[in-house]
């Protein structure tokens, strides 16, 4: 494969949640002669020579129309500069630009990781030649064409600091959410009376903010406000402080997804204390608060061997092949 087209929803290496695919586009930069790469929005980048990057416009504040306008003028713009479509987590694409694909002998590829499971989804899979995902529970559709690969953490971002000092913190990285049960995170405050909670993320949809501000109320009736800090952006970058500061990472989830933040803190070698069934076996995580506070497990070995965007793209490359 010398030429890929890549779509995704947005490229911004500042984006507090996406922000880490513009990782993913420098690695396969580095695999693949050119990459064409269709985002939905897009932000800041450094990217080098052999990427070019196509918005549909929503940073212009387009309409949907335009946004799909976009999207086949660029498929076709670009068709003799691809031979190969990896879409990243919107099956809507393949839906959309699918049997033009087919018929131009484009391979095409999905990676998606979410517990949903849709219409669109299952449609998608009818069209892709594979569909890669970071764990089996990632991916709850039932096909032949699923083919599990690890994630992808940026090792050389996420490293261990030893020079930095662990302060009293229990962290958590990702949206408010009530399947994120952050709520729940409080209890552990009462076990560890000399603890704060740092929460990095935002409430994302409607039923995500209804659950913040119960969140709110509840750390106000525990009297707790003094303990519980809200970060509420954070690029990748910056997240480096505090998984280094941070003693234990939770992660409460009941996504059943391979939490990508609970890499990162592996990666850092932070113990991460998890209910999430996707972290049920085969992962050095913990399910007691007290093992998570006396580990001194090096798990960066486990992420580096099975979890890195190295070792990540160059399984994509090799099957997209």
């Amino acid at each position: 494969m010398k030429n890929i087209l890549i779509i995704t929803q947005k490229v911004d290496k500042n984006d507090p949640i996406l922000g880490f695919f513009h990782s993913w586009i420098l690695e396969f930069a580095q695999k693949i002669d050119s990459v064409t790469v269709i985002c939905l929005e897009e932000g800041q980048y450094d990217l080098p020579s052999n990427v070019k990057v196509l918005s549909l416009g929503k940073e212009k504040g387009r309409s949907k129309l335009k946004y799909i306008f976009n999207f086949y003028k660029y498929i076709w713009q670009e068709r003799k500069d691809y031979d190969t479509v990896f879409v990243h987590m919107n099956p809507i694409y393949i839906i959309l630009g699918g049997l033009w694909w087919k018929l131009r002998q484009k391979k095409i590829f999905l990676w998606y990781t979410h517990k949903a499971v849709d219409l669109k989804l299952k449609i998608a899979t009818k069209i892709v030649d594979q569909i890669f995902t970071a764990s089996n529970e990632s991916l709850r559709l039932v096909t032949n064409k699923k083919m599990v690969t690890g994630h992808g953490i940026d090792i050389a971002l996420f490293k261990p600091h030893p020079e930095v000092s662990k302060e009293n913190i229990f962290l958590t990285v990702g949206r408010i959410s009530e399947v994120k049960n952050n709520i729940k995170m409080l209890s552990l405050l009462k076990l560890a009376p000399n603890f704060k909670l740092q929460i990095i993320g935002l409430p994302i949809t409607e039923s995500d903010k209804i659950y913040y501000q119960l969140l709110i109320q509840k750390i106000k009736e525990e009297e707790l406000t003094s303990r519980v800090e809200f970060i509420d952006h954070c690029p990748q970058g910056k997240l480096l402080s505090f998984y280094q500061r941070a003693k234990v990472f939770i992660n409460f989830s009941d996504t059943g997804s391979l939490d990508k933040a609970v890499l990162e803190a592996l990666a850092m070698n932070v113990p991460v204390l998890t209910t999430n069934e996707a972290f049920a076996t085969g992962y050095p995580v913990f399910r007691d608060l007290n093992s998570a506070l006396t580990s001194t497990l090096n798990t960066r070995d486990f992420i580096e061997n099975n979890h890195s965007l190295p070792v990540l793209i160059n399984r994509l490359v090799t099957v997209m092949s």
